[in-house]
């Protein structure tokens, strides 16, 4: 997902971005998480928000109907939409949008997923309300992204979120109008520092917008 500042790196990285087995293992894991939280279904229709490339949505596709991705890089919706054409995906539809800045979309969901996205978005609380408008009721919502850090994940170029307290987004994610909030840790990821090797656990939070 790339947000203001940061969309020529995502742009640039596109082209190598699903070369990269760390991107790769940690969809899978995210995948997993969703399967294991959200009961799944063909009747289903979803959004993959910050969807990048489009890893998390091919492990999920042959589970849900219709599945929406929406990113603002356009050098990778551009990669995403070659991947479709290639293995003849039917479900899915790609769009160039910021939910931040655009107006609200007509369309509803049952399921929203987005990885890796949040800390880059300067308006958590904002982005939250936008993700329960656009569930339906009784729709989840299923957010994977860094555990609080000390900026050290990105370093000084990023000008992101370090990370996020659970306590603290727990209660963002219920002013939001969610219910049901809970979290586990899918995956870790693993950095050479200056002061020797680090390891940053990834949360998936699930929840649910009450009927």
């Amino acid at each position: 997902m790339s947000q203001a500042g940061t969309v020529s790196h995502f742009d640039e990285a596109a082209r190598r971005w699903d070369e990269n087995p760390l991107f790769q293992d940690r969809a899978r894991k995210i995948a997993d998480a969703i399967r294991a939280g959200v009961p799944l279904s063909t009747r289903m229709t979803a959004l993959d928000y910050g969807c990048g490339t489009g890893l998390l949505s091919f492990p999920l596709r042959h589970e849900l109907g219709h599945i929406t991705l929406k990113d603002t890089s356009s050098g990778m919706l551009e990669v995403l939409r070659e991947k479709i054409a290639a293995q003849g995906v039917t479900n899915m539809t790609v769009r160039q949008v910021d939910l931040t800045t655009a107006p609200l979309p007509d369309e509803r969901y049952d399921l929203i997923y987005s990885s890796m996205t949040l800390h880059h978005i300067p308006d958590t609380d904002g982005i939250l309300k936008v993700f329960h408008d656009l569930l339906n009721p009784g729709g989840w919502l299923c957010i994977a992204d860094l555990d609080q850090e000390d900026g050290a994940f990105h370093g000084p170029e990023f000008d992101v979120h370090h990370g996020f307290d659970r306590v603290e987004l727990t209660k963002r994610v219920r002013n939001a109008g969610f219910g049901d909030v809970r979290f586990e840790t899918v995956f870790e990821i693993v950095k050479e520092k200056a002061d020797g090797t680090r390891a940053y656990p990834v949360f998936m939070m699930r929840a649910n917008r009450p009927e």
